[in-house]
């Protein structure tokens, strides 16, 4: 029984293997820490009532982290179907399953219009390609937090240090 069990866990992980990435991704896979993720999570504020969403989610440990220690509902997007099927192992795991969702997706093509709360942890080329699409589409008051890189001449309305990294914080303006 064990046995089987194991074989319908990994049937999903397997099968994603075998999928190529909708295009080669744009960044290389590098996890953010335990101690990172809570601390994005912490500076965006997340609660029970956000939503939030990880652009180049790789295994998924933010929006898990977010249900899991937050009580927020999450959505991660990542190009590569193997990451995907690694979150989704990884959400079943931590029993948040339904609180949790990831899909395989272009982080360009994203829409994150239900958002509250944006993760990144991606290249600076690459969040200020994104700034207009979350300046456009996110609503006033959403946040956006990035690992590592900011948004160019977009000043952050926080910046925090974790084990040398820094970490941004962005509150969506209402429009003019």
């Amino acid at each position: 029984m064990i046995a089987r069990t194991l074989l319908i866990a990994a049937v999903p992980v397997l099968a994603a293997a075998q999928l190529a990435p909708l295009r080669p991704p744009d960044v290389r896979y590098e996890p953010s820490s335990p101690e990172i993720v809570r601390a994005m999570l912490r500076l965006a504020g997340v609660t029970q009532k956000d939503v939030v969403y990880d652009l180049g989610c790789g295994d998924g440990r933010i929006v898990i982290a977010a249900a899991k220690e937050f009580g927020a509902r999450g959505v991660g997007i990542d190009i590569d179907p193997q990451r995907i099927a690694e979150a989704e192992a990884n959400a079943r795991a931590a029993g948040v399953t339904r609180r949790v969702r990831f899909q395989v997706g272009d982080l360009f093509e994203a829409d994150v219009r239900n958002a509250s709360v944006v993760m990144l942890y991606l290249w600076p080329w690459i969040n200020l390609k994104l700034r207009p699409a979350l300046l456009r589409d996110l609503k006033p008051g959403a946040r956006v937090v990035s690992h590592y890189h900011d948004m160019g001449d977009w000043p952050p309305d926080r910046k925090i240090e974790v084990e040398g990294h820094p970490i941004y914080l962005w509150t969506i303006p209402k429009p003019r």
